[in-house]
């Protein structure tokens, strides 16, 4: 009982240092390419800091740049954008940071009294703009107005909308057209922004099921408007926003000029410009990842190592920055799940190779054989020669004419005659 007892642990053990090696060697495969420069922190709490940002000098790009990371008040640790409140959740190096952004709120009491209201704002540093792709300007409400205004990079804005709706069954679950809800776009290279409510009658007409409003600028993505947001939405601070990030005001083609302050640092990485604000990004090649501000930040992408990566039926052979599909011995095609994929047998390129190469031996004997021919066969002296020589012989052999031997000795008549005429 106790060996058995004692195998099965021994078992226990194994498996799990089986999963051990597993597990780290899949955190390795998800983290194979360096985000941070050398000897520099590349985390904060749970949000990566991949470089052209960093949370110290030598770290980071330009002051633009800076993470703060805030270890004293939060557990875990919060990154903040420079010396600002501007709250970083994620940074993605396709020119995109998601921060967290206060929400305006106007509320009311029965009587139509104000009894709380904000009006919050953003202001973003140089190469930063609020994304008007990712975002939209919701206002949630039966009783408001709001309006987004804010500063452009040489002008001024303003836009908004109204909310508006009698009774708690004209809310439509999803909709966002008015009836409780309006959104809308906001324009491009938008770096300040500030958000202001108002209500037309003080919520005194809907008071018995909404008595407040709100305005924000959120992530399209991650909001859904439901009749429970008039209530919901009294317990939320903050909603994630989408800014766009680039590097500095030049185009690629001025930055590539000055190779010293160049950003794409990395030989397998492009220069591209962003459609929203000014400034450049930097990017990997295609079949390259990692980090295209680090020198050898682009790394080459093993797509044989992942199926949704490639589409070959049998083999696949990784190549710089591609890959290659082919068939294996006694196959034949070109290797493509979506394409002609590998059939077993020889391939009809081959088989017609192979039929006109034995026709054109079977030619070549033919020529060679009537060539031989015409060199063996006699001329018209030759002829008569070799018939009067076998007339003259078969005279002699049967004891007709003189003793003297004569014949003809060839490859297809050899005749022997007897010396001294007759039998």
């Amino acid at each position: 009982m106790g060996l058995h007892l004692h195998l099965h642990l021994l078992q226990a053990q194994l498996l799990v240092s089986i999963l051990l090696i597993f597990v780290s060697r899949s955190v390795s495969t998800q983290s194979n390419f360096q985000i941070a420069k050398p000897n520099c922190r590349d985390h904060c709490g749970n949000v990566s800091i991949p470089f052209p940002f960093g949370t110290r000098e030598g770290c980071y790009l330009d002051e633009t740049f800076l993470v703060t990371c805030n270890e004293t008040h939060y557990d875990p640790p919060k990154p903040f954008l420079g010396d600002s409140n501007i709250d970083i959740t994620s940074i993605s190096l396709k020119g995109q940071m998601r921060v967290m952004q206060f929400i305006a709120e106007d509320c009311y009491s029965r009587d139509g009294t104000r009894v709380s209201n904000n009006e919050p704002w953003i202001i973003m540093p140089d190469g930063f703009t609020v994304s008007n792709t990712a975002n939209k300007f919701f206002v949630i409400g039966c009783d408001t107005e709001a309006y987004v205004s804010g500063s452009l990079y040489n002008r001024k804005y303003q836009t908004g909308c109204s909310s508006t709706c009698n009774d708690e069954d004209d809310l439509v679950e999803g909709s966002c057209f008015g009836l409780g809800c309006c959104q809308m776009s906001i324009p491009k290279q938008a770096w300040e922004v500030e958000v202001k409510l108002r209500s037309f009658n003080n919520f005194t007409n809907v008071s018995y099921f909404n008595n407040c409003s709100y305005g924000f600028l959120t992530e399209e993505s991650g909001f859904t408007f439901s009749a429970s947001s008039l209530s919901d939405l009294r317990n939320v601070e903050e909603l994630p926003m989408v800014v766009d990030w680039a590097v500095g005001e030049r185009t690629c083609d001025e930055a590539r000029n000055d190779i010293s302050s160049y950003a794409c640092k990395s030989e397998k990485s492009e220069c591209y410009e962003p459609d929203n604000g000014y400034g450049y990004r930097c990017r990997c090649q295609k079949g390259y990842e990692g980090n295209p501000y680090l020198e050898d930040g682009c790394k080459d992408i093993d797509e044989c190592k992942d199926q949704t990566l490639h589409n070959c039926a049998k083999q696949c052979n990784n190549t710089p920055g591609g890959f290659n599909c082919v068939c294996p011995k006694g196959y034949h095609g070109d290797g493509k799940k979506d394409g002609r994929g590998c059939i077993r047998g020889q391939s009809l390129v081959f088989k017609v190779a192979t039929g006109i190469s034995l026709g054109i031996t079977l030619i070549v004997l033919a020529i060679w054989g009537l060539c031989s021919w015409n060199q063996t066969e006699p001329n018209e002296e030759e002829s008569e020669s070799l018939l009067s020589g076998k007339m003259n012989a078969f005279a002699i052999a049967n004891g007709e004419g003189s003793s003297t031997a004569i014949g003809y000795d060839s490859m297809r008549d050899h005749i022997i005659l007897p010396m001294g005429g007759g039998r």
